[in-house]
């Protein structure tokens, strides 16, 4: 039997072990945002200490601005400076509940049932994001070490509490100690699979910076029918200055805007074509049919490799029932800026303060409020060799290769890792568009369970050449 062949062996043979560890840890509300629970989410980066030191690691629990940070180091006897250092990284932290009355059973009470589909399927709060989805890592790592007594690898695995909500404790947690946690490359399980039987690799991580603009008039709100003609309206002045962010085209105007991107390399564009990404039903999904992006680029190019400017919220005079004939003496509109590598996320808001002050009256004034920490988007080379091992054991296991794809949201840490630590990341993840990660009644398919731990072992395997 071949080194990978065993570890496989256990892992079917002891799966029912894995997923009751898991149900251990998924009982445990550690809702990051929450005061009232930061006791279960330091009891939670216990537990996660505790099933590391089963496994031979040294553990400690890292104070920080916010939740602590569990580290665990493992390194092989017989190591040298050529053997490979691993930073794996997940977290504990899940999102809250609410709406609890739409859950089919108790959130932090984890139980198996079948969907709809027939397949058993594990409910419950941080089943997938990222409980499920770290612990498939942990699982093959156990089952590698049971096998065969060590790694092929120095490893150092990071797990924390607060990626569902202030993401700047850990990014000052790095910086802080970027020895502790140095290493050559950043495995990441948070992600989905491209389709249920497809894998993924995700190459294209946009980043995100958040922006407040607040437009003020007149010293009061005016009666409309005393003022209305010759007093400047915010409304209309913060509505025109919105709808000159794009052209025709869905180009962003905003000087500045696209300084430092590259485009989309040509072979990447001929590889996502080659998916067939049916815009329509994606679209149709939400109700829409029609893609209303960027002129020139596939819907699935837009998502994945186009930074994006979007007003995510205005406010301004009134909205009550009935009718009230005032112009508002102020306005103000959120907008979240969707950026691709090379872009400088801080470069970028101050183009878009400068935008609006260009077009602003001499009547009105304008102030912001800086919203949230700011992220570049990350792109990862294709010929990384960490990923060429990826892509060979994914698919070994899933019987056909994976996608190399993007993704139009962000992860904060991978941004992180290589802006302090130098460090590209390699995110493979099993979870399902169908999951309902942040919404009532999440679940993790237990086949995403299963072969996502299958799958990491296959890639130790590859690592250990």
């Amino acid at each position: 039997m071949s080194a990978v062949a065993a570890v496989l062996k256990h892992i079917d043979e002891h799966l029912q072990a894995s997923v009751d560890r898991l149900f251990e840890l998924i009982r445990i509300p550690s809702v990051g945002t929450d005061p009232r629970f930061d006791a279960h989410c330091r009891k939670a980066a216990s537990w996660t200490a505790k099933e590391l030191e089963t496994l031979g690691f040294s553990t400690s629990l890292h104070e920080t601005t916010g939740q602590p940070v569990v580290i665990g180091k493992y390194s092989p006897e017989g190591t040298s400076p050529h053997t490979p250092h691993i930073l794996f990284y997940g977290h504990y932290d899940v999102q809250p509940a609410d709406p609890v009355d739409l859950w089919h059973s108790p959130p932090f009470e984890p139980e198996i049932r079948r969907g709809k589909d027939g397949k058993p399927q594990i409910f419950g709060r941080g089943a997938c994001d990222d409980k499920g989805q770290f612990m498939t890592f942990i699982g093959a790592c156990k089952a590698w070490l049971c096998v065969h007594g060590k790694l092929p690898f120095r490893l150092t695995v990071l797990i924390e509490g607060d990626e569902e909500g202030d993401t700047s404790h850990l990014d000052r947690f790095l910086v802080d100690n970027k020895g502790e946690v140095a290493a050559d490359v950043a495995f990441i399980c948070d992600t989905e699979m491209w389709e249920d039987k497809t894998p993924s690799i995700n190459t294209f991580l946009r980043g995100c910076v958040a922006d407040e603009v607040v437009i003020t008039g007149p010293r009061i709100d005016l009666h409309s029918g005393y003022y209305g003609g010759p007093a400047v309206n915010p409304i209309k002045v913060l509505s025109r200055i919105l709808a000159s962010i794009h052209d025709k085209n869905g180009k962003v105007t905003i000087p500045g805007f696209y300084d430092g991107m590259e485009p989309i390399p040509a072979g990447t564009r001929k590889e996502w074509a080659k998916l067939k990404f049916n815009h329509k039903q994606f679209l149709g999904d939400v109700g829409l049919g029609i893609p209303a992006g960027e002129m020139g680029f596939t819907a699935l190019e837009q998502i994945w490799a186009r930074p994006t400017a979007e007003v995510n919220g205005i406010l301004g005079g009134y909205s009550g029932a009935g009718v009230k004939t005032v112009i508002p003496a102020k306005a103000m509109a959120k907008l979240t800026f969707r950026l691709v590598s090379g872009q400088n996320p801080i470069k970028v808001r101050n183009a878009f303060r400068k935008f609006v002050r260009s077009q602003l009256p001499a009547d009105c004034n304008v102030s912001f409020v800086t919203q949230g920490g700011a992220s570049s988007g990350v792109s990862v080379s294709t010929d990384s060799p960490y990923v060429k091992a990826a892509r060979s054991a994914l698919a070994a296991e899933w019987g056909k290769p994976p996608v190399m794809s993007g993704s139009g949201g962000s992860i904060p840490v991978v941004e992180s890792f290589k802006r302090h630590l130098k460090m590209d990341s390699l995110l493979v993840g099993f979870g399902r568009e169908t999951d309902s990660v942040h919404s009532p009644n999440e679940k993790y398919d237990l086949e995403s369970f299963h072969k996502g731990m299958r799958s990491w072992a296959r890639i130790i395997a590859e690592l250990n050449g």
